[in-house]
């Protein structure tokens, strides 16, 4: 089983994570800028935080053998904060990155003014450099939410299948499902989707169009869970070719919309994980020891 994992973040994540996702078959992740828990205070803490994106996260994964990619944003609850809007003005510096294949997240945490209008400023720069949006749709109200990010999506002018719709859930799908736009499922020990519950929508809605990811981040998740929901997927007879087509054909096919997908040399799901060694910027992943 090959895996992509579409939507995880990897900076609040251990490197025993990527040897245990190696493991598991993630050959290929994208991690999203996001809201790191404590608000950031200038935008020169974004410029750190987005250099780390593009430099030494892909060399930590590349020590597993797993190929990482970034996509960049203000994301939706920093939109609010006065002193971060300006990295409105610093995305453009990211967004020609080789290894950055989307704008996002962006979208709603609170629907507020603030939000609304960084959201439409960033659609308006991922129509400018020709990359795929990864939409966050809010945690409360989420209906409302996934109804107001279409809205805004369509005003935008973007192609609805270069914007995917993240955190939908049985009740949502329905709104996202015939927008072309692609539908992304958050796979959590407790909240957003389970692996059975997201079997059933695979049975009710098919593979076409959907993206099932981690999302894993410093709060309580789980990185193997896209590895659970293939198990799942094939328990419930789907084939094989189901699985791959969801674990990673349709997230390639999403993120090759940048024309920056790089999984030259990735291993299969058999293949043997990189070998750790090497460092970025003088520094290594290795500890202790000889």
């Amino acid at each position: 089983m090959r895996i992509f994992d579409p939507h995880i973040h990897m900076t609040s994540r251990t490197t025993d994570d990527y040897e245990r996702m190696a493991a598991a078959g993630v050959r290929a992740i994208v991690e999203p800028a996001f809201w790191l828990g404590q608000p950031r205070t200038s935008p020169a803490s974004f410029t750190d935080y987005f250099d780390s994106l593009i430099g030494w996260e892909p060399f930590r994964a590349g020590q597993f053998g797993v190929r990482h990619h970034a996509t960049i944003a203000l994301n939706p609850k920093e939109a609010n904060d006065p002193r971060c809007r300006p990295v409105l003005d610093l995305l453009p510096r990211y967004l020609d990155k080789d290894g950055v294949v989307a704008v996002g997240e962006i979208g709603y945490d609170s629907m507020t003014p603030e939000e609304d209008e960084a959201f439409a400023a960033q659609l308006a720069l991922a129509v400018a450099h020709d990359l795929p949006a990864l939409v966050h749709t809010p945690h409360r109200d989420k209906a409302r939410g996934v109804e107001r990010s279409l809205a805004v999506v369509a005003e935008s002018g973007i192609e609805p299948g270069r914007v995917v719709l993240d955190h939908l859930n049985e009740v949502t799908v329905k709104l996202v499902r015939d927008t072309g736009c692609w539908l992304g499922f958050s796979i959590y020990p407790d909240t957003k989707m389970s692996p059975p519950r997201m079997v059933e929508l695979l049975k009710a809605y098919g593979t076409e169009r959907m993206l099932v990811n981690s999302a894993a981040d410093w709060g309580r998740s789980d990185p193997l869970l896209t590895r659970a929901t293939g198990e799942a997927m094939l328990a419930a007879g789907f084939t094989a070719d189901d699985v791959d087509r969801v674990l990673w054909r349709n997230p390639v096919e999403f993120y090759g919309q940048s024309g920056r997908l790089d999984l030259t040399g990735v291993a299969d799901a058999d293949g043997a994980a990189g070998a750790v060694g090497g460092t970025f910027e003088g520094n290594s992943i290795l500890r202790g020891g000889s």
